[in-house]
């Protein structure tokens, strides 16, 4: 059984000698399938004294942040869910200040400032807004992980200079850090750190020794007994125990304990799904088209090789097909058939598209009209964005990939390729740079090991359009052989015009800038691309090279009085 992340906590908050407590802090430690996918949360604000009010805004920074990170998807990174998060509470904060008798004054209205911590796999990312810190115990020193947004103006007066609330825009300081079983983490507020010295610190830890409850709540009185005019609050958290290197296993887990189906016929029986004929074959996989007999709908069963059954890392990709349709909900996406079903061997069910791939499309109509291209390349792209609104990259697209019914109606398919970067953060494998999918269709940066992204897969959809316009690759068979930067840039763009001339100016240069061998100069949204494949974009006049007279009006000029001269000239020695 695989190990999972635990921790030991222990946590101390007292208003110490103010009337009240503007500090909060929190702690979520979820069940294990979203401690794998998600991580365990550690939070704390710290109100400022001008405020009245800023109690409220602690509480709703840590509780808001608690309960809607582990509410995004699993697929978002941790970075992308915090932010995200974070980002939303602190617009409600500086709304409910503009909308109170506080609009003028932003130091006595729904400010804090906030530490977060989260804790995934074997990583810990931080961030923070304010001067609440994080530090980690190293010996009898402690290590600020944190960083102080607060400006000194002199020794004694200092102001925040960013905090939750404190402007319309959040500006968070983010950083990620490595775990080892025995770290230990101290986050406090000022009401703390500004009135103990670090060894004060370190000490209380190292006296309390496992009861880290009784160390916080040594250190909160040791700092009220040090003068401490503040709130006090503290939290110590220990990593006890952490995942394996490659978490990510964990999808495939739930299959490495089935058998392989093995070779599948027609007429054939499995888990209720009777096999009706084979659709596909591969050194990778079979597909097959089946019945569900308790409904009578058609449905695609997809099985892996058995020659690569003791391929962990292939398995993994498997189950992550499936995990992965089981969050896309999008009409252009396949969707999978009774995911929650029980399974006696290894497989994967999807509904069946009674269609052709777009590979037989374009043998049946290969001059297709320019409508009908940005018909099917607009459906394509919906699909796509699918995938990168969840922060997955396909990483596949190819017309094998595409299916396209009788309607003329889109269906991605085949995910066994896609990244995902909520489980990137559980692995540490870098064969997840090397290219998954088809190499004449692969954006070029990944044959330099880079990571794939979605201008990757713009790239990929630029060449379907590209081969669908003109029957023709843009780049041919050379992209695959990308070894080195000089090589990327020598890379030349073959215009689509040529070989087609009712392609307008302005599309071919759409193709242009997503085909760009950079992924930085490719369209910075993938909409902007299927805009301007429809209607020239705004500054397409401007790429286009203007006349001389409009670029050089004084040489246009001086070249038409010469010309003019010449021919009075040779008037006259005719004459």
């Amino acid at each position: 059984m695989a190990t999972a992340l635990e921790i030991s906590v222990g946590q101390y908050s007292d208003r110490g000698r103010k009337a009240e407590n503007q500090d909060f802090h929190g702690l979520l430690v979820p069940e294990r399938h979203q401690r794998s996918t998600k991580g365990i949360a550690i939070a704390l604000a710290d109100g400022i004294s001008s405020s009245n009010v800023s109690q409220v805004a602690s509480e709703a920074a840590v509780t808001g942040f608690l309960n809607d990170y582990f509410s995004t998807p699993d697929t978002w990174s941790v970075k992308q869910s915090a932010q995200r998060v974070l980002r939303a509470t602190n617009a409600w904060l500086h709304a409910q200040t503009r909308q109170s008798q506080y609009r003028y004054d932003r130091d006595r209205g729904y400010v804090c400032t906030l530490s977060v911590m989260v804790l995934k796999s074997r990583t810990a990312h931080l961030f923070n807004v304010g001067d609440s810190r994080i530090y980690r115990v190293q010996g009898r020193r402690l290590e600020q992980l944190s960083t102080d947004h607060r400006l000194w103006l002199s020794r004694t007066e200092s102001c925040l200079t960013r905090a939750m609330g404190m402007e319309d825009r959040l500006d968070l300081a983010y950083r990620q850090t490595s775990l080892a079983v025995g770290d230990l983490f101290v986050l406090v507020t000022d009401g703390i750190y500004e009135h103990l010295p670090e060894t004060a610190i370190t000490d209380l830890l190292r006296h309390h020794g496992t009861d880290l409850s009784a160390a916080a709540e040594a250190i909160g009185q040791a700092a009220l007994a040090a003068g401490s005019t503040d709130n006090l609050t503290v939290q110590i958290l220990r990593i006890d125990q952490l995942p394996e290197a490659n978490e990510s296993a964990e999808l495939h887990r739930e299959l490495s304990h089935l058998p392989f189906a093995g070779d599948l016929t027609p007429g054939q029986v499995l888990d209720g799904y009777r096999i009706v004929r084979q659709l596909h074959a591969s050194a990778r996989s079979h597909v097959f088209q089946a019945v569900d007999e308790a409904s009578q709908t058609r449905v695609v069963l997809k099985v892996p090789s058995t020659d690569l059954r003791d391929n962990p890392g292939y398995l993994e990709q498997f189950a992550a097909e499936d995990w992965i349709a089981r969050r896309i909900h999008n009409s252009h996406v396949v969707r999978p058939f009774a995911p929650e079903r029980p399974r006696s061997r290894v497989y994967l069910v999807t509904e069946f598209i009674e269609g052709r791939t777009l590979k037989q499309w374009l043998l049946d109509h290969p001059s297709p009209a320019l409508e009908t291209v940005r018909g099917l390349v607009e459906q394509i792209g919906r699909g796509l964005r699918a995938f990168h609104r969840l922060e997955m990259v396909h990483q596949d697209l190819k017309p094998e990939n595409v299916l396209v019914d009788a309607d003329g109606r889109v269906t991605l398919i085949d995910f066994g390729a896609t990244r995902v970067a909520g489980l990137q953060e559980l692995s540490t494998d870098d064969a997840d740079l090397t290219p998954r999918g088809a190499a004449l269709y692969a954006a070029p940066e990944l044959f330099l090991g880079e990571p794939a992204s979605w201008r990757s897969d713009q790239f990929s959809l630029a060449v379907i359009t590209y081969q669908l316009l003109t029957g023709r690759l843009p780049y041919q068979a050379e992209v695959p052989k990308i070894r080195s930067r000089g090589q990327l840039r020598r890379l030349t763009y073959q215009p689509a015009r040529p070989l087609r001339e009712d392609v307008p100016v302005w599309v071919d240069q759409a193709l242009a800038r997503a085909l760009h061998p950079d992924a930085h100069r490719r369209y910075p949204a993938l909409s902007e691309f299927l805009h301007d494949l429809r209607q020239p974009g705004a500054d397409w006049h401007r790429r286009q090279r203007p006349p001389l007279i409009t670029r050089h009006p004084v040489t246009f000029w001086q070249s038409v009085s010469a010309l003019l001269l010449l021919a009075l000239l040779a008037a006259l020695a005719l004459g």
